[in-house]
Protein backbone atom coordinates (compact mmCIF):
# COMPACT_ATOMS: atom_id res chain seq x y z
CA UNK A 1 0.00 0.00 0.00
CA UNK A 2 2.81 2.17 0.58
CA UNK A 3 4.52 1.81 -2.11
CA UNK A 4 1.49 3.18 -4.13
CA UNK A 5 1.17 5.98 -2.28
CA UNK A 6 4.78 6.61 -3.29
CA UNK A 7 4.46 6.27 -6.72
CA UNK A 8 1.28 8.15 -6.82
CA UNK A 9 2.98 10.80 -4.25
CA UNK A 10 5.14 12.55 -6.64
CA UNK A 11 1.70 13.25 -8.51
CA UNK A 12 0.09 15.22 -5.48
CA UNK A 13 1.81 18.80 -5.49
CA UNK A 14 0.65 18.89 -9.37
CA UNK A 15 -2.79 17.96 -8.41
CA UNK A 16 -3.05 20.42 -5.59
CA UNK A 17 -1.55 23.58 -7.17
CA UNK A 18 -4.46 22.03 -9.91
CA UNK A 19 -7.20 22.37 -7.58
CA UNK A 20 -6.01 25.79 -6.49
CA UNK A 21 -6.34 27.03 -9.84
CA UNK A 22 -10.16 27.47 -9.43
CA UNK A 23 -12.99 28.00 -7.22
CA UNK A 24 -16.35 27.26 -7.77
CA UNK A 25 -18.43 30.44 -7.13
CA UNK A 26 -21.65 28.59 -8.43
CA UNK A 27 -24.98 30.52 -7.18
CA UNK A 28 -27.00 28.83 -3.96
CA UNK A 29 -30.12 29.69 -5.63
CA UNK A 30 -31.49 26.04 -5.95
CA UNK A 31 -34.53 26.71 -8.14
CA UNK A 32 -35.55 24.03 -10.06
CA UNK A 33 -32.86 21.48 -8.23
CA UNK A 34 -34.05 18.28 -7.10
CA UNK A 35 -33.24 17.96 -2.96
CA UNK A 36 -32.42 14.91 -2.47
CA UNK A 37 -31.38 13.25 1.34
CA UNK A 38 -28.43 11.56 -0.17
CA UNK A 39 -26.38 10.38 -3.55
CA UNK A 40 -24.08 7.58 -3.96
CA UNK A 41 -21.36 8.33 -6.74
CA UNK A 42 -19.00 6.12 -7.87
CA UNK A 43 -15.99 5.09 -10.23
CA UNK A 44 -15.76 8.63 -11.18
CA UNK A 45 -12.17 7.91 -12.75
CA UNK A 46 -11.12 11.55 -12.55
CA UNK A 47 -7.96 11.69 -14.39
CA UNK A 48 -8.93 9.81 -17.75
CA UNK A 49 -10.09 11.05 -20.40
CA UNK A 50 -13.10 8.69 -19.95
CA UNK A 51 -13.88 10.66 -17.00
CA UNK A 52 -17.68 12.67 -17.97
CA UNK A 53 -17.24 15.19 -15.44
CA UNK A 54 -19.23 17.96 -17.70
CA UNK A 55 -22.31 15.94 -16.64
CA UNK A 56 -21.48 14.75 -13.53
CA UNK A 57 -21.47 18.59 -12.41
CA UNK A 58 -24.71 18.55 -14.01
CA UNK A 59 -26.49 16.17 -11.93
CA UNK A 60 -24.51 17.44 -9.15
CA UNK A 61 -25.59 21.16 -9.46
CA UNK A 62 -29.58 19.47 -10.07
CA UNK A 63 -29.25 17.13 -6.94
CA UNK A 64 -27.96 18.76 -3.42
CA UNK A 65 -27.97 16.38 -0.41
CA UNK A 66 -28.21 15.91 3.12
CA UNK A 67 -25.17 13.37 2.10
CA UNK A 68 -22.98 12.46 -0.82
CA UNK A 69 -20.72 9.30 -0.45
CA UNK A 70 -18.22 8.94 -2.88
CA UNK A 71 -18.12 5.03 -3.06
CA UNK A 72 -14.56 4.53 -4.62
CA UNK A 73 -12.39 4.90 -7.70
CA UNK A 74 -13.09 8.59 -7.54
CA UNK A 75 -9.56 9.74 -8.94
CA UNK A 76 -7.68 7.12 -11.18
CA UNK A 77 -4.23 6.73 -9.53
CA UNK A 78 -3.32 3.84 -11.99
CA UNK A 79 -3.87 5.82 -15.12
CA UNK A 80 -2.33 8.79 -13.81
CA UNK A 81 0.94 7.38 -12.76
CA UNK A 82 0.96 6.67 -16.60
CA UNK A 83 0.13 9.53 -18.26
CA UNK A 84 -1.10 12.76 -16.11
CA UNK A 85 -3.96 14.30 -16.98
CA UNK A 86 -6.04 16.61 -15.17
CA UNK A 87 -8.30 18.96 -17.13
CA UNK A 88 -10.43 22.23 -15.89
CA UNK A 89 -13.69 20.21 -15.51
CA UNK A 90 -11.81 17.79 -13.16
CA UNK A 91 -10.85 20.95 -11.39
CA UNK A 92 -14.34 21.42 -11.25
CA UNK A 93 -15.46 18.21 -9.95
CA UNK A 94 -13.15 18.40 -6.82
CA UNK A 95 -14.50 21.98 -6.37
CA UNK A 96 -17.60 21.17 -6.18
CA UNK A 97 -17.61 17.94 -3.74
CA UNK A 98 -15.77 20.57 -1.31
CA UNK A 99 -17.81 23.07 -1.55
CA UNK A 100 -20.55 20.32 -0.64
CA UNK A 101 -19.13 19.67 2.08
CA UNK A 102 -18.23 23.30 3.18
CA UNK A 103 -22.22 23.98 2.78
CA UNK A 104 -23.04 21.36 5.46
CA UNK A 105 -23.41 18.51 3.71
CA UNK A 106 -21.58 15.35 4.90
CA UNK A 107 -19.51 14.02 2.24
CA UNK A 108 -17.82 10.83 2.47
CA UNK A 109 -15.05 9.18 0.87
CA UNK A 110 -14.75 5.36 0.75
CA UNK A 111 -11.47 4.59 -1.31
CA UNK A 112 -11.54 1.83 -4.29
CA UNK A 113 -8.86 0.16 -5.64
CA UNK A 114 -7.87 2.42 -8.35
CA UNK A 115 -7.46 5.55 -5.27
CA UNK A 116 -5.73 2.89 -3.07
CA UNK A 117 -3.45 5.26 -2.13
CA UNK A 118 -6.05 7.23 -0.06
CA UNK A 119 -6.47 4.18 1.94
CA UNK A 120 -3.32 5.30 4.18
CA UNK A 121 -5.80 8.48 5.04
CA UNK A 122 -8.73 6.36 6.59
CA UNK A 123 -9.98 8.48 9.72
CA UNK A 124 -8.90 11.39 8.39
CA UNK A 125 -10.35 14.63 6.90
CA UNK A 126 -9.40 16.46 3.95
CA UNK A 127 -11.49 20.30 3.44
CA UNK A 128 -14.40 18.71 5.08
CA UNK A 129 -14.46 15.59 3.55
CA UNK A 130 -13.91 12.37 5.54
CA UNK A 131 -12.26 9.70 4.56
CA UNK A 132 -13.40 5.95 5.78
CA UNK A 133 -12.79 2.70 4.64
CA UNK A 134 -16.50 1.65 4.55
CA UNK A 135 -19.90 3.36 5.88
CA UNK A 136 -23.26 2.38 7.23
CA UNK A 137 -26.11 4.82 5.89
CA UNK A 138 -29.46 4.56 7.40
CA UNK A 139 -32.37 5.21 5.66
CA UNK A 140 -35.35 7.80 7.00
CA UNK A 141 -37.24 4.79 7.23
CA UNK A 142 -34.59 2.76 9.11
CA UNK A 143 -32.64 0.63 6.74
CA UNK A 144 -28.88 0.09 6.75
CA UNK A 145 -27.12 -0.14 3.91
CA UNK A 146 -23.26 -1.16 4.05
CA UNK A 147 -21.40 0.75 1.43
CA UNK A 148 -18.47 -0.37 0.28
CA UNK A 149 -16.12 0.01 -2.96
CA UNK A 150 -16.63 -3.67 -3.40
CA UNK A 151 -13.10 -4.65 -4.60
CA UNK A 152 -12.60 -6.61 -2.11
CA UNK A 153 -14.81 -9.22 -3.55
CA UNK A 154 -12.97 -8.84 -6.76
CA UNK A 155 -10.56 -12.32 -7.48
CA UNK A 156 -9.01 -10.56 -10.28
CA UNK A 157 -7.73 -7.22 -7.84
CA UNK A 158 -6.92 -9.78 -5.11
CA UNK A 159 -5.18 -12.63 -6.48
CA UNK A 160 -3.98 -11.18 -9.69
CA UNK A 161 -3.41 -7.34 -10.25
CA UNK A 162 -1.31 -7.58 -13.19
CA UNK A 163 -4.65 -9.22 -15.10
CA UNK A 164 -6.51 -6.03 -14.13
CA UNK A 165 -3.73 -3.93 -15.03
CA UNK A 166 -4.31 -5.30 -18.64
CA UNK A 167 -8.23 -5.47 -18.48
CA UNK A 168 -7.46 -2.05 -17.30
CA UNK A 169 -5.27 -0.97 -20.36
CA UNK A 170 -8.12 -3.28 -22.57
CA UNK A 171 -11.04 -1.20 -21.29
CA UNK A 172 -9.18 2.21 -21.94
CA UNK A 173 -8.84 1.42 -25.09
CA UNK A 174 -12.62 0.74 -25.40
CA UNK A 175 -13.97 3.91 -24.11
CA UNK A 176 -11.48 5.72 -26.83
CA UNK A 177 -13.09 3.98 -29.46
CA UNK A 178 -16.43 5.07 -27.68
CA UNK A 179 -16.25 8.60 -27.92
CA UNK A 180 -15.31 8.74 -31.43
CA UNK A 181 -18.51 6.46 -31.35
CA UNK A 182 -20.34 9.22 -29.74
CA UNK A 183 -19.72 12.17 -31.11
CA UNK A 184 -20.46 10.42 -34.58
CA UNK A 185 -23.98 9.60 -32.51
CA UNK A 186 -24.49 13.39 -31.60
CA UNK A 187 -23.87 14.80 -34.94
CA UNK A 188 -26.80 12.04 -36.28
CA UNK A 189 -28.90 13.64 -33.33
CA UNK A 190 -28.91 9.65 -31.07
CA UNK A 191 -28.83 9.33 -27.34
CA UNK A 192 -25.59 8.53 -25.70
CA UNK A 193 -24.52 4.88 -25.94
CA UNK A 194 -21.72 3.06 -24.56
CA UNK A 195 -20.54 0.78 -26.84
CA UNK A 196 -17.97 -1.16 -23.29
CA UNK A 197 -21.10 -1.30 -21.59
CA UNK A 198 -23.05 -3.29 -24.99
CA UNK A 199 -19.90 -5.59 -25.21
CA UNK A 200 -19.95 -6.28 -21.38
CA UNK A 201 -23.84 -7.34 -21.51
CA UNK A 202 -22.92 -9.60 -24.76
CA UNK A 203 -20.01 -11.65 -23.10
CA UNK A 204 -21.09 -14.29 -20.73
CA UNK A 205 -18.17 -14.89 -18.75
CA UNK A 206 -18.41 -11.07 -17.77
CA UNK A 207 -22.14 -11.98 -17.03
CA UNK A 208 -21.26 -14.59 -14.65
CA UNK A 209 -18.89 -12.56 -13.08
CA UNK A 210 -20.88 -9.54 -12.05
CA UNK A 211 -23.92 -12.10 -11.00
CA UNK A 212 -20.80 -13.68 -8.58
CA UNK A 213 -19.77 -10.31 -7.41
CA UNK A 214 -23.26 -9.43 -6.60
CA UNK A 215 -24.20 -11.99 -4.91
CA UNK A 216 -20.84 -12.24 -2.58
CA UNK A 217 -21.43 -8.30 -1.59
CA UNK A 218 -24.93 -9.36 -0.89
CA UNK A 219 -24.22 -12.17 1.30
CA UNK A 220 -21.14 -10.02 3.33
CA UNK A 221 -23.83 -6.96 3.84
CA UNK A 222 -26.55 -9.68 5.28
CA UNK A 223 -23.38 -10.92 7.24
CA UNK A 224 -22.95 -8.03 9.14
CA UNK A 225 -26.54 -8.06 9.51
CA UNK A 226 -27.34 -4.91 7.37
CA UNK A 227 -30.34 -4.56 5.34
CA UNK A 228 -28.91 -3.81 2.55
CA UNK A 229 -25.30 -3.01 0.37
CA UNK A 230 -24.88 0.35 -1.90
CA UNK A 231 -21.53 -0.51 -4.08
CA UNK A 232 -19.83 0.64 -6.91
CA UNK A 233 -16.13 -0.98 -8.94
CA UNK A 234 -18.12 -2.87 -12.07
CA UNK A 235 -19.55 -0.32 -13.72
CA UNK A 236 -22.84 -1.73 -13.50
CA UNK A 237 -25.74 0.11 -12.04
CA UNK A 238 -28.01 -2.18 -10.47
CA UNK A 239 -30.93 -2.55 -7.46
CA UNK A 240 -32.55 -5.67 -6.65
CA UNK A 241 -33.22 -7.91 -3.95
CA UNK A 242 -30.74 -10.79 -3.62
CA UNK A 243 -31.61 -13.99 -1.32
CA UNK A 244 -33.83 -10.92 1.06
CA UNK A 245 -30.95 -8.89 0.81
CA UNK A 246 -30.96 -5.44 -1.19
CA UNK A 247 -28.36 -5.19 -3.62
CA UNK A 248 -27.34 -1.48 -5.41
CA UNK A 249 -24.67 -0.76 -7.53
CA UNK A 250 -24.85 3.00 -8.29
CA UNK A 251 -22.98 2.53 -11.36
CA UNK A 252 -19.92 5.20 -12.82
CA UNK A 253 -19.49 8.10 -14.59
CA UNK A 254 -17.51 6.80 -17.47
CA UNK A 255 -20.02 4.37 -19.25
CA UNK A 256 -23.68 4.68 -17.70
CA UNK A 257 -23.74 8.06 -15.97
CA UNK A 258 -25.46 6.65 -13.08
CA UNK A 259 -26.48 7.26 -9.60
CA UNK A 260 -28.28 6.15 -6.53
CA UNK A 261 -30.03 9.00 -4.48
CA UNK A 262 -32.52 8.71 -1.15
CA UNK A 263 -35.57 10.27 -1.58
CA UNK A 264 -36.37 12.55 1.46
CA UNK A 265 -38.87 9.56 2.16
CA UNK A 266 -36.49 6.96 1.96
CA UNK A 267 -37.60 5.45 -1.77
CA UNK A 268 -34.47 4.62 -3.42
CA UNK A 269 -33.52 5.18 -6.86
CA UNK A 270 -30.75 4.68 -9.22
CA UNK A 271 -30.93 7.93 -11.45
CA UNK A 272 -28.95 8.10 -15.19
CA UNK A 273 -28.44 11.46 -16.15
CA UNK A 274 -28.97 12.71 -19.62
CA UNK A 275 -28.93 16.52 -18.52
CA UNK A 276 -31.06 18.74 -17.66
CA UNK A 277 -30.10 21.68 -19.37
CA UNK A 278 -30.85 19.80 -22.44
CA UNK A 279 -34.15 19.47 -21.13
CA UNK A 280 -34.42 23.12 -19.64
CA UNK A 281 -33.15 24.26 -23.32
CA UNK A 282 -35.80 22.41 -25.54
CA UNK A 283 -38.55 23.65 -22.89
CA UNK A 284 -37.56 27.02 -22.85
CA UNK A 285 -37.76 27.01 -27.18
CA UNK A 286 -40.78 24.83 -26.79
CA UNK A 287 -39.19 21.75 -28.14
CA UNK A 288 -40.21 18.20 -26.90
CA UNK A 289 -38.75 17.73 -24.44
CA UNK A 290 -36.13 14.30 -24.05
CA UNK A 291 -36.19 13.32 -20.43
CA UNK A 292 -33.30 14.32 -18.14
CA UNK A 293 -33.50 11.10 -16.18
CA UNK A 294 -34.72 7.21 -16.32
CA UNK A 295 -34.66 5.62 -12.67
CA UNK A 296 -35.76 2.19 -11.36
CA UNK A 297 -36.96 3.18 -7.64
CA UNK A 298 -37.05 1.04 -4.33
Amino acid sequence: MRANLDAFGQQIPRLDAAMLQHEDHESDDETGRCRVRAVFISDLHLGTSGCQAEALLDFLKYHPSEYLYLVGDIVDGWQLRRRWFWPQAHNDVVQKLLRRARKGSRVIFIPGNHDEFARDFVGHHFGGIEVQEDAVHTTVNGRTLWVTHGDYFDGVIQYAKWLAYVGDNLYELTLRLNRHLTRIRARLGLRYWSLSAYLKSKVKIALNYVTSFEEAVAHEAKARGHDGVVCGHIHRAEMREINGTLYCNDGDWVESRSALVEHCDGRLEIIYWTGARRRQRQEHLGLAAVPALEGASA
